[in-house]
């Protein structure tokens, strides 16, 4: 007889008691991240299911979210394409076991080198602009397997992360297709090129309602249909929609959903997911946020100017967006016992600051908890993205340990992702074997 699979919390509480228990989180190990497998695995289904009805799409996960070789691998395994975005990102995706077929290359900056090691492994490459559409004409081989296409900004406006909103007047990215003569220069650009076959956008992620992304891939599809009928047949067969969905970091509820995401995408443009066109998405953060948390454990705790204050060892090197941007990138904090079970009792006022050398090292302000106390541990939810996948290295700190969990009969079981980053390593990355290369490693001129 099957049983319905505990909720998430419930699965992260039996992680991190059994991590303490384990020694992954300790005195030793006093920083670690952890992905649900199976929580992958399930945002994945939700992901295919909400798109279903369209009978060509590949689910492309863009691997800025969460680099790390073992989570690309899973995502593969769960039937995932993979979205890239520098030569690191490819080497990566490459050796999680990813198609090139299935691999799409967006930067707005590909060297010449770049672009054509895509070309030649049949890459997907989305040029950002039209002066790389004259590299691609240069480079691109006769027998070329690539899907071609141009970035377009749909100039639909921003949300409310200026950082994070990619389709606004001035944005860095693709062809401003308001600007004047922009639109007629991509058309006949497609008009002059029987080989671009794709065309992209992308409106931003976090902070933008599904409403201004729907009206800004809309616009992708106008322009498509127009491109098509310029040029007498359809030459653009694909869509890029790139872009994310925006993750709740307020509690564990999904939402916006990715089943709302299409609706949403229906409601303004129905044509866009009828089938016409076959479709490309690049969903990051919002597969992989709420499958993720990060256990730090608690060092000191103290009193300042009346604040209590929680010394961890995660801070700004794992939680970087949140410590600038805390109003925009806020965390749920919880409390664990040094035996890794749940902390009770009154809530009091913390201060949850990390580890690293600078008084605005704090992810979380006058944040209610139970007591604290040195030896507990703080976990840091929804960081399962971006977080401890993408580590600073301010203060020579190590990149902590990443473990993937999954929980069966009530145990979580742990395998190693990454493992921690030793001072040793830290100090080979810092130029350790050409320690005297500014004393006499330069070559002496000859003279003539």
């Amino acid at each position: 007889m099957s049983h319905p699979a505990p909720p998430r919390t419930d699965n992260l509480t039996l992680a991190v008691r059994q991590a303490v228990a384990d020694g992954l989180l300790g005195e030793d190990r006093p920083l670690a991240g952890f992905v649900d497998v199976q929580g992958v695995r399930e945002s994945v289904a939700a992901l295919h299911e909400a798109f279903a009805g369209v009978p060509d799409v590949l689910h492309a996960f863009s691997a800025k979210a969460c680099p790390l070789v073992p989570v690309l691998r899973l995502l593969a395994d769960a039937g995932m394409g993979c979205e890239v975005a520098s030569p690191g990102e490819l080497r990566v995706a490459l050796d999680a076991g990813f198609a090139p077929s299935r691999i799409v290359l967006d930067s707005p900056a590909k060297t010449r080198r770049e672009l054509e090691e895509a070309l030649s492994l049949g890459i997907a490459v989305n040029a950002d602009n039209l002066a790389e559409l004259e590299r691609i004409d240069a480079l691109r081989p006769a027998d070329c397997a690539s899907v071609l296409g141009v970035r377009v900004n749909p100039q639909v406006g921003g949300g409310s992360i200026g950082a994070m909103s990619t389709a606004t007047a001035h944005s860095k990215f693709g062809v401003a297709l308001r600007d004047p003569g922009a639109r007629e220069r991509v058309v006949e650009a497609y008009a002059r090129r029987p080989w671009l076959t794709r065309l992209h956008a992308h409106v931003g992620s976090q902070g933008c309602p599904l409403p201004l992304i729907a009206r800004g891939l809309a616009a992708l599809h106008r322009l498509a249909e127009e491109i098509n009928a310029r040029v007498g047949h359809r030459q653009v067969t694909s869509l890029d929609l790139g872009g994310g969905l925006p993750v709740n970091f307020a509690d564990d509820c999904v939402t916006p959903t990715y089943a709302e995401y299409v609706a949403a995408l229906t409601a303004v443009e129905p044509a866009l997911l009828d089938g016409s066109y076959q479709l490309v998405t690049e969903f990051g953060r919002s597969l992989l946020a709420k499958n993720g948390f990060t256990a730090g454990l608690v060092e000191y705790v103290k009193e300042s100017g009346g604040r209590r204050i929680a010394l961890t060892h995660a801070g700004a090197q794992v939680a970087t967006r949140t410590v600038f941007m805390p109003e925009d990138w806020p965390v749920r904090v919880s409390a664990y016992g040094p035996d890794g079970t749940p902390k009770t009792g009154p809530l009091v006022p913390h201060d949850i600051a990390g580890p690293l050398c600078f008084a605005g090292d704090v992810v979380a302000h006058e944040r209610p908890l139970p007591e604290l106390a040195e030896g507990d541990v703080v976990v840091l939810h929804d960081t399962g993205a971006y977080y401890f996948s993408a580590p600073w290295a301010y203060n020579s700190l190590p990149r902590p340990a990443v473990y993937g969990y999954l929980v069966r009969d009530g145990r979580a079981a742990f395998a190693t992702v990454r493992p921690a980053q030793s001072v040793r390593e830290i100090s080979a990355e810092s130029g350790l074997h050409r320690a005297d290369a500014l004393l006499t490693g330069f070559a002496v001129p000859s003279l003539r």
